[in-house]
């Protein structure tokens, strides 16, 4: 596992846009670091489907099931599994907010803030956010490829507003280390050497509280 162990990070969570790749790049990472995974359980959410289409009547719903379910998931981030050094996992408790204050009306939204203020003050920040930026072009091609059923009604405009709200949130997130990475002409999942030189940089020694990376603009440069 070379020298990842001294470089300080022990919690790393990948975030993104819906068909940004989080999950698959968390689940590469974990198994190359032999790290414990914390994946969302979208499927399981029984309203999100029904939102895609009506948004309007199950947005509130589909939040606070998302909200409920991320904050108990996070519990587990304190109790790290033996021999297992590192804890991966494809969103942050934050980014919850991004979604509530895009979906939910002012009345929800009163509701909503009442409940979370008690629950993230018990959530444990990550050492290292890894932000996957892409476009939505980019985002609506991969969600289209992998066909969810569940994804079948998402569209352009959605994508795009929410894209909008990440790179505004991301842009001012100071929480903790962040990573940004410009992910349109790169495929980290299926091209190895991509996915070698992200981990690389991951784990550099110079990490700032801000970093930016695009692949493309290094191997323009090769």
């Amino acid at each position: 596992m070379d020298n990842f162990g001294n470089s300080g990070l022990s919690y790393i969570a990948v975030e993104g846009v819906i068909g940004a790749g989080k999950t698959s790049i968390a689940q590469m990472l974990a198994q190359r670091l032999n790290a414990k995974l914390i994946l969302e359980n979208f499927e399981d959410n029984p309203f999100l489907e029904k939102f895609y289409v009506r948004p309007e009547d199950y947005a509130f719903r589909t939040q606070m099931f998302f909200l409920l379910e991320r904050y108990t998931q996070l519990q587990d981030v304190h109790q790290k599994e033996l021999f297992q050094n590192f804890v991966i996992s494809d969103y942050i408790f934050e980014k919850d907010k991004i979604f509530a204050y895009l979906n939910l009306s002012d009345d929800e939204l009163k509701i909503y803030e009442h409940v979370v203020t008690g629950l993230d003050k018990g959530i444990m920040v990550p050492d290292l956010v890894i932000y996957l930026q892409s476009s939505v072009e980019r985002l609506m091609s991969n969600i289209r490829k992998r066909s969810r059923e569940i994804e079948k009604e998402i569209s352009e405009d959605y994508i795009s507003s929410l894209n909008e709200a990440y790179n505004y949130f991301f842009s001012r997130y100071k929480a903790t280390k962040i990573m940004i990475v410009n992910c349109e002409e790169t495929d980290f999942v299926n091209n190895p050497s991509d996915f070698d030189e992200l981990v690389n940089e991951i784990f550099k020694s110079d990490l700032s509280a801000v970093k930016y990376y695009n692949p493309s603009l290094r191997k323009a440069a090769q």
